[in-house]
């Protein structure tokens, strides 16, 4: 599949596939019930295709420096081939997964497997909390700012938050296995100790209104000191072998590089901010789970807030990023909230894809 495709044009045919993919949707929502069963069927098969074909796209995508990061986790694996004995002093369950994984495979296959872990737990979240609407929120998932990057190029933490994803997926039977996943989570990438504790933390004081405050104050508090929150969290929480090349201007997601208080990102914040008060406040939707996903995103995103000055702080964004699919999507198929409902998702499903391709584009 590498080769049908030139290595410049393998990110922007990715973009373009899924813009012709929500198109695709928006017109089908706006001409056809989508909670006919034909529909139905159509969007399950499609959506198996769509989730395969990206699995394979991303899993055997060229080992190529313009994924900045795989040509370093490349270089990393074929050390540990050749027997080069490598220090691992943090992210353990990953370093050690490749260490094992460059004992039995190829460095081609290892990445296809960090794919499937990377993808599998978008489509099984969706599964379990969408049933037969899945594929509205895979689509969403993988079509969200910044998906394509952690799942090419920043691999670790993407992986990371897939896997939190995935212990979400035992909410509400298994919570056991869910604090498991929780912390195999953080042991792939530590930085997942943000919403991990805004999980415990949204779990012990259940008042999303508190969660909304928190997430208000921290613009002021931000403005206010940003440096002093970055020297906090960046050389006393463990997070300082994450900023050294951000602080020094190393090149990670060009999109999200230049400096200063980003307004832009937190309006693009703010959907998903304004999409929980509207669903729990205005439109008086009580769901556990959702409340509980909703004080995650917001506590998350409050962090990323407190430090968003710092040079590619949207390492810090995607951990609440990640999240934002489900917290627009999620009542949208679990309640009956409007007139020709799927229709308006159709139109927000857009709406939410197209920033993703306006930043694309932008570059």
């Amino acid at each position: 599949m590498s080769d049908l495709i030139p290595i410049l044009q393998y990110g922007p045919f990715y973009y373009h596939a899924l813009m012709i993919i929500a198109i695709m949707i928006l017109l089908h929502g706006m001409s056809f019930d989508v909670a006919d069963n034909r529909s139905v069927l159509f969007f399950n098969v499609f959506g198996y295709f769509i989730a395969i074909l990206l699995v394979l796209y991303i899993g055997f995508r060229p080992i190529d420096g313009i994924f900045v990061d795989m040509k370093i986790y490349a270089q990393a694996y074929e050390m540990m081939q050749q027997g080069t004995n490598l220090s691992i002093d943090n992210d353990y369950a990953f370093n050690y997964f490749m260490l094992f994984c460059s004992k039995i495979m190829s460095v081609e296959f290892f990445f296809f497997i960090v794919a499937l872990i990377y993808i599998l737990p978008c489509y099984f979240f969706s599964k379990i909390y969408f049933g037969r609407y899945w594929f509205y929120s895979f689509f969403m998932l993988i079509g969200s700012f910044s998906f394509w990057a952690y799942g090419t190029n920043g691999i670790r933490n993407g992986v990371a938050t897939s896997v939190f994803i995935l212990a979400l997926c035992f909410y509400n039977n298994r919570k056991i296995l869910m604090y498991c996943f929780f912390i195999l989570a953080f042991m792939i990438h530590s930085s997942l100790i943000i919403p991990v504790m805004a999980f415990v933390l949204s779990g012990i004081y259940k008042n999303p209104k508190m969660y909304l405050y928190i997430w208000l104050a921290a613009i002021p508090l931000s403005l206010a000191g940003s440096k002093i929150w970055q020297e906090i969290f960046f050389n006393h929480l463990g997070f300082s072998d994450r900023t050294t090349g951000y602080m020094e201007g190393q090149k990670v997601e060009g999109s999200f590089s230049s400096t200063g208080f980003r307004w832009d990102f937190l309006f693009y914040s703010s959907f998903g901010i304004i999409s929980g008060y509207y669903y729990i406040f205005v439109k008086k939707i009580s769901d556990r789970f959702y409340n509980h996903l909703y004080g995650i995103f917001t506590i998350a995103n409050a962090f990323w807030v407190l430090v968003i000055t710092a040079n590619y702080s949207n390492r810090f964004a995607y951990l609440s990023w990640f999240m934002m699919a489900p917290i627009i999507s999620y009542p949208m198929f679990r309640y009956k909230i409007w007139k020709d409902q799927y229709k308006t998702f159709g139109i927000i499903l857009m709406l939410y894809y197209l920033f993703t391709y306006l930043m694309f584009l932008k570059g």
